[in-house]
């Protein structure tokens, strides 16, 4: 898998994180991703895919405030940055691309 291209795990973040906007850290990530897709999800899994992409440009994050959910700890907050956006919406073409015409073999 190329620099270019975005593999599956991390497609599903970077969309959990645009539908859950403003609130966009790795607990809700991982209960928006098992919601959509029914698939168990590792906690690990979503902070190593949130390590790559930051280190890819794709992600940038804030630190909150502390809160007393997080035992007095500050959660940091996820946003996707638009090179992540276009990439998402390439992708998401050539699957499409891919799956046309083949409605009456599956």
């Amino acid at each position: 898998m190329g620099r270019d291209t975005l593999g599956q795990f991390e497609q599903l973040v970077l969309l959990a994180i645009l539908q859950l906007g403003d609130g966009a850290y790795a607990v809700p990530i991982v209960r928006e991703i098992e919601e959509r897709t029914s698939r168990t999800v590792a906690h690990a899994a979503v902070y190593v895919a949130l390590k790559r992409l930051g280190a890819r440009g794709m992600v940038s994050s804030t630190m909150g405030e502390p809160t007393a959910e997080q035992g007095g700890r500050a959660k940091r907050f996820y946003r996707v940055e638009p090179d992540a956006v276009r990439r998402l919406n390439h992708e998401r073409a050539a699957l499409l691309a891919m799956w046309d015409g083949l409605e009456h073999t599956l």
